[in-house]
């Protein structure tokens, strides 16, 4: 008979495999919602709290940094309180911080405000593949696609629907905005734990934690997965970054709410898509095989291909590959990591991911000033869709803990 908090294949009947990719689902909106909706309304803010252009930076990055910086706190929470209560606070801190930037008097409560809500979502990234590994443990690419997706959700409903309808639906006050976001947020958390599976105590994954909450640095499975995933989030982040600006420089400035558009948009079909391929992508390297070089390819189109309709295809195309690859990024984890080293794994994969997702952007930014040539902002890009090609080839191939033998420590 298994144990309390996790499922055979068997126990798992269709019905209870949605209901429990619903929970995932709900989880990964609650991961994004609060975040991504300020930058739609930063000129606003920006306007009224007198922030300069480095300040406005700063308000993007602070919760990219705390994303890296709190993923080991996050492990260790993990290890003391157990998976889901750590997700169920993660979301509450999030929703809770987020309506709290409303009530910014200045850009220090308002940085104050922003660091906190990256706090919350920072618990909750090392939890998730843990909660797939204990719900769905035979299925869990399923269980990554539906969290995964609800990210992707969560950006797409923010910054898609505050500027044409949320904003003018709140007279246009960017605190009202950013309150209205909080409300589906904070009601996540409740509806997350009464649809969750109940058992008697903490599951048998948070059991075979054991206090381990510090990540293996030795480990070269971290390191893999760390660079892997921050080349896929430097791709995406830096994209939307740069795009208005190098829009600008060619003269089309007018091109950009299409770009943007279509390189949020793309991402949306990504999970439907893969919903198709599940099975298939059980520790697979095509996905990187196939969309990295892809990614290659729509970097150098930005680069080298003025014409307007490829600069709307390749910024829907990098969307659509960082979309494909995030989902076989965060898919390995539960794979290649024993059911104890899970959550530290994940927090190490987080902590070099965002890392390297602020470098990146920082080096493309210094490239382009140095040079005075706008495409040059996408040359670290494009190494970071040959390493994402590399890596992930390498880290879908890596034998899984358990074959290895090796309990770390």
């Amino acid at each position: 008979m298994p144990p309390a908090g996790t499922f055979t294949a068997a126990d798992i009947s269709v019905g209870r495999r949605i209901k429990l990719m619903v929970v995932l689902w709900l989880a990964g909106v609650a991961m994004r919602v609060t975040i991504l909706a300020m930058p739609p309304v930063i000129p606003q803010v920006h306007e009224e709290l007198h922030l300069s252009e480095t300040q406005v930076g700063l308000l993007i990055g602070l919760p990219l940094a705390l994303f890296a910086i709190a993923a080991v706190p996050g492990s260790l929470l993990i290890a003391r309180i157990g998976t889901m209560l750590a997700v169920i606070i993660g979301m509450v801190i999030a929703a809770l911080a987020g309506a709290a930037r409303a009530a910014a008097v200045d850009v220090w409560t308002l940085y104050a405000a922003a660091i906190a809500t990256g706090f919350g979502v920072a618990i909750m990234q090392p939890a998730m593949p843990t909660l797939v590994r204990a719900w769905l443990p035979r299925h869990i690419a399923l269980g990554t696609i539906a969290y995964t997706s609800g990210m992707l959700i969560g950006s797409m409903f923010a910054t898609v629907l505050t500027i044409p309808l949320v904003l003018p639906l709140v007279g246009g006050s960017w605190r009202l905005d950013l309150v209205l976001w909080a409300i589906p947020a904070i009601l996540i958390p409740p509806v997350f734990y009464l649809l969750s599976p109940k058992n008697d105590g903490r599951s048998t994954a948070d059991l075979a934690i054991g206090g381990r909450w510090w990540p293996d640095w030795r480990n070269p499975l971290v390191w893999l997965l760390g660079l892997t995933f921050g080349s896929n989030n430097s791709a995406y982040f830096s994209t939307n970054a740069f795009l208005g600006d190098f829009l600008a420089s060619q003269g089309k400035p007018q091109l950009l709410g299409a770009a943007i558009g279509w390189l949020n948009g793309a991402q949306i079909v990504t999970p439907i898509i893969l919903l198709f391929f599940a099975e298939r992508m059980h520790r697979q390297a095509w996905p990187f095989l196939i969309f990295g070089p892809i990614l290659l390819a729509s970097f150098l189109g930005l680069m080298f291909v003025p014409s307007t309709f490829w600069i709307i295809v390749n910024a829907a195309l990098v969307g659509f590959t960082t979309a494909i690859t995030l989902i076989a990024t965060l898919n390995l984890p539960p794979l290649l990591s024993s059911p104890a080293d899970l959550p530290r794994t994940a927090a190490g994969m987080f902590t070099i991911s965002y890392t390297t997702a602020i470098v990146v952007p920082t080096i493309s930014g210094a490239l382009w000033d140095a040079t005075g040539t706008p495409w040059t902002v996408f040359v670290p890009l494009c190494v970071c869709a040959v390493v994402l090609t590399v890596l992930g080839t390498v880290v879908s191939r890596y034998k899984p803990a358990t074959e290895q033998g090796i309990i770390r420590r």
